[in-house]
């Protein structure tokens, strides 16, 4: 990767690692539910105006936009709300390689090798250790909470593989005003109309930056680079930067919340960060020179190449073009309409000594060489 495309893709995973601190900072000043539904919002609108229609069916705008935009965001932000710490947060939800390798292989068929294996359970035992370490002094059910929203976003990418969208900053975009609607509703049944109007008669400067940088820095721009990155390099080079995204989460949340990071929480991180990179595939060679269209649009739809780049073998180009390799043609077939009857396909072309510049016969192509 070129210097400056290694700085975009840290700059990402910067500002992903942040937006946790700043979701945090929101929840002081909206419901959660009513701050994911604003989130989306924004970043919908004005974007959804100016750019085309998705070029996938939009069942999978749709799908994508509730699972990811209702269940992910929705119980992440409840979660948070219900005193899981941001720093926590970023890293736990980084388990989504794990649950979006096993959906893979339920709805796609996409069997994991043994080092996939390996790295889902060194993955999972760092989310019992990072369990063990929220219980003895949060509750435990924002933790699972948190869970549950890394199980809904592997869902998404699931289905975003199927969907395979050719820009994903427009999918991105038409998937957020999805959620709009649905969170708005789910906000006034069980955080209450009062509770709602309270939050936006009190709406400041500060939370409509807050708004903004989640929408438009974080999803937005974040989405639309990370989607430039894989349409550039390959899924397996660029996946690896979002394993960065838990350090600056919890480095963020330290130095701006004042968030503890206890030696049972570092290890649950390099448990669950080497899991994650395991179950990934990064490091592993693969025979994939640039990343399909899966796995570029399951990374940026979800944030996470991470959990994209381990399917990206079975996959990518490399797949497909070897359905479309052309085989040697068989002898016995009978010739093509059209053919003349005086050339068989048994009998070679030869060149003629009697007639200068005629060319060379041509050596069989076998299906190597056509490759």
């Amino acid at each position: 990767m070129r210097p400056r495309h290694i700085a975009l893709a840290v700059l990402v995973a910067a500002l992903w690692g942040v937006n946790f601190v700043v979701i945090e900072l929101g929840l002081d000043h909206f419901p959660p539910l009513l701050f994911s539904a604003l989130r989306f919002l924004a970043a919908a609108v004005p974007a959804i105006f100016l750019l085309g229609r998705p070029s996938v069916a939009w069942k999978w705008v749709v799908g994508v936009g509730l699972v990811l935009g209702v269940g992910k965001f929705g119980l992440l932000f409840i979660g948070m709300d219900q005193g899981m710490p941001a720093g926590l947060s970023s890293l736990v939800l980084q388990i989504q390689a794990v649950f979006t390798a096993l959906f893979a292989a339920l709805a796609l068929s996409e069997r994991p090798g043994r080092i996939r294996v390996a790295g889902m359970a060194v993955a999972l035992a760092g989310i019992v250790v990072a369990a063990v370490d929220e219980g003895a002094g949060g509750p435990v059910l924002a933790f699972v909470l948190v869970v549950g929203a890394a199980a809904c976003w592997g869902v998404s990418n699931v289905f975003t593989r199927r969907a395979a969208p050719r820009d994903a900053l427009t999918f991105m975009v038409w998937v957020s005003a999805v959620p709009v609607l649905p969170l708005l509703g789910l906000s006034l049944l069980f955080e209450g109309p009062d509770r709602d109007a309270e939050a936006l008669a009190a709406l400041d400067w500060s939370g409509v930056g807050i708004i903004l940088f989640v929408a438009w820095v974080s999803t937005v721009f974040g989405f639309g680079a990370w989607g430039f990155l894989l349409r550039q390099y390959p899924a397996s080079s660029v996946a690896p930067f979002t394993l960065l995204v838990p350090v600056f989460g919890m480095s963020s949340a330290a130095l701006v919340l004042g968030e503890d990071v206890s030696p049972l929480r570092w290890c649950a991180a390099a448990l669950l960060v080497g899991g994650v990179a395991l179950t990934s595939g990064v490091g592993l060679r693969t025979a994939t020179p640039r990343p399909g269209p899966e796995a570029g649009a399951g990374a940026a739809t979800a944030g996470a190449a991470v959990a994209v780049a381990g399917s990206a073998t079975a996959s990518g180009p490399r797949a497909a073009a070897g359905a479309r390799v052309r085989r040697p043609a068989d002898p016995a077939a009978p010739p093509p309409p059209g053919a003349s009857a005086s050339r068989t396909p048994s009998t070679p072309r030869c060149p003629d000594p009697s007639r200068p510049g005629t060319p060379p016969a041509a050596a069989p192509r076998s299906p190597a060489a056509a490759e």
